[in-house]
């Protein structure tokens, strides 16, 4: 007997996903109902953006193999042919991908690629289209809308982009929107903006919204009900506050339990007992890029001073100047103005004692080379060790940080996002640094494998009297990890002073809207910071 259609706006029953031997989505089944929002959460691996893409059925023509039925706005997936698909695709149900760069196209203007989506769906007139263009630019909040339909994407921001990413998606009045982690590359205000976005517009046109995410504050912020996902299968479904509030299945609990909390005291200090003596300090730093009127102050007078074993967080958006700061303090960018002194002594250039460790260790690795020789490349530039003997060292250092020494001929592309930090942090450690400087090391990463990677720099931290500064945009990290903290807004710094304090009583207005923006796992709480962000603003 034919199944009768669905009145759910989503209908997914017995839904498998197969990659060769592989099995991404193992007998998924949710219902989504016209105008609620569901949000699949879950790390890396669990399926969740596999089961986004088959809702479209991106997996046609693929080699994938799919099984199950999936009915999405009374179109039966499986079944529907080609040209059904692309009704279905912008028309009735459309998505808004995690990185609006690699989805626009950089040599049109966004209004132009706006308004080619909404003639595909509705054969209007370019005139119309242009129209419709500008009126959903302007309904995301892109201000000065008609002129900047004009631009192309290379002169829109991060957030302006998942902006126009959301106009386009809006173009077609859709039914249903799927946000395939849309705010994961964002700051943490910029992140807030696009999620009361989303908040608004399903207020106010009805639309449904299925949210991918691995934040689990992302997803408290933005849905009803959350379904979460482990191995391609459902481990826990129910609301929001009943799941991320009374959680009834471990791995649920675990999940929450690697959730960093912005309103919770760091519960370990990093310090040693006894004087700590100045090991790293920036006297009024300064660099420029560019010269003459179109010279660029990334960093304007910043002075700081770091101790050992001790732990300073430096927050701060895309563009305040925390990564240019970083990199001065490690040598990789030589001040414009200004010293850095290791030890009390102004030192050019690079030193082996203050180390770094990456945002993406994918690009901070050589894929041709393994893991092995890159952490051995220290060992080898300071002469110091007999080519027998670093080998040796080197899988000493990759067992300290937890892998195997075994695994020093292997190749990058070989291991986990967390694995390949694991590796960064062992490279940094072979020149026996007094100071690590770690540039977002673990926000390209889920939460428990965050959790990980941190504990294991606290660790080091203790064992070693390592100091470390630690870079990044996610306040909550940052509170967790630090002892001191710097806030950074357009090169300089607005605020600084103990982690609890500035955190618990901040004075500055930009340190309050960053601490306001950050989300939170009650959605009560979240909808006073939401009603508060309305009031907040800085000149």
């Amino acid at each position: 007997m034919e199944k009768a259609p669905s009145q759910s706006l989503v209908d997914v029953d017995g839904l498998t996903v197969e990659f060769g031997g592989l099995r991404a989505v193992d007998g998924l089944s949710f219902r989504l109902e016209r105008g609620a929002a569901l949000a699949l959460v879950g790390e890396s691996g669990s399926g969740k953006s596999t089961v986004a893409s088959a809702l479209l059925g991106l997996h046609r023509g693929t080699g994938a193999r799919v099984g199950g039925s999936i009915e999405v706005a009374g179109t039966d997936v499986q079944r529907a042919s080609d040209d059904a698909l692309r009704r279905l695709r912008g028309g009735k149900a459309a998505m808004v991908f995690q990185d609006p760069l690699s989805s626009l196209d950089p040599y049109y203007a966004i209004g132009d690629q706006i308004a080619e989506v909404y003639r595909v769906h509705t054969r209007a007139s370019r005139r119309a289209a242009r129209a419709r263009a500008v009126d959903v630019l302007d309904r995301v909040g892109i201000p000065d809308a008609a002129r900047r339909s004009r631009a192309r994407p290379h002169e829109f921001s991060g957030g302006m982009r998942q902006r126009a990413l959301i106009a386009m998606a809006l173009a077609g009045e859709p039914d249903l929107l799927i946000a395939d982690e849309p705010t994961t590359a964002l700051d943490v205000t910029v992140q807030a903006q696009i999620l009361d976005l989303l908040h608004t517009l399903r207020e106010e046109t009805g639309l449904g919204l299925l949210l991918v995410t691995h934040d689990v504050g992302v997803a408290a912020e933005s849905v009803d009900e959350v379904l979460v996902m482990r191995h391609g299968r459902a481990v826990e479904r129910g609301t929001v506050s009943a799941v991320l509030g009374s959680p009834e299945q471990p791995y649920t609990r675990e999940l929450l339990g690697a959730v960093p909390r912005v309103e919770a005291p760091r519960a370990v200090a990093g310090k040693p007992p006894g004087p700590q003596e100045v090991v790293l300090e920036g006297a009024g730093l300064r660099r420029e890029f560019g010269r003459g009127k179109r010279a660029v102050t990334a960093v304007d007078d910043v002075s700081l001073t770091i101790r050992r074993g001790e732990t300073l967080g430096i927050v701060g958006e895309s563009g305040s100047g925390k990564t240019t700061l970083g990199r001065m303090l490690v040598g990789l960018l030589e001040p414009t103005a200004g010293e850095v002194r290791h030890e009390g002594r102004a030192r050019p250039g690079v030193d082996p004692a203050v180390q770094m460790v990456f945002q993406d260790p994918v690009s901070s690795l050589n894929p041709r080379r393994s893991v092995g020789e890159s952490i051995a490349d220290p060992l080898r530039a300071r002469g110091e060790l007999a080519e027998a003997r670093i080998r040796g060292r080197v899988r000493e250092l990759l067992e300290r940080v937890g892998l195997e020494g075994a695994h020093y001929d292997r190749y990058p592309h070989e291991f986990s996002g967390g694995q390949r930090q694991r590796v960064g942090i062992a490279r940094a450690l072979a020149a026996d640094p007094r100071v690590i400087v770690c540039d977002e090391p673990v926000s390209a990463l889920d939460v428990t494998t965050q959790a990980q990677v941190v504990a294991l720099l606290g660790e080091l931290q203790r064992e070693l009297g390592l100091a470390l500064v630690f870079v990044a945009h996610d306040l909550a990290v940052v509170r967790q990890v630090s002892d001191r903290v710097m806030v950074m807004r357009h090169g300089r710094i607005v605020e600084q002073g103990l982690a609890d304090q500035v955190y618990d009583d901040p004075q500055d207005p930009y340190t309050k809207q960053l601490l306001a923006a950050v989300p939170a796992l009650d959605p009560q709480v979240a909808a006073r910071r939401r009603a508060a962000r309305r009031e907040l603003t800085v000149t």
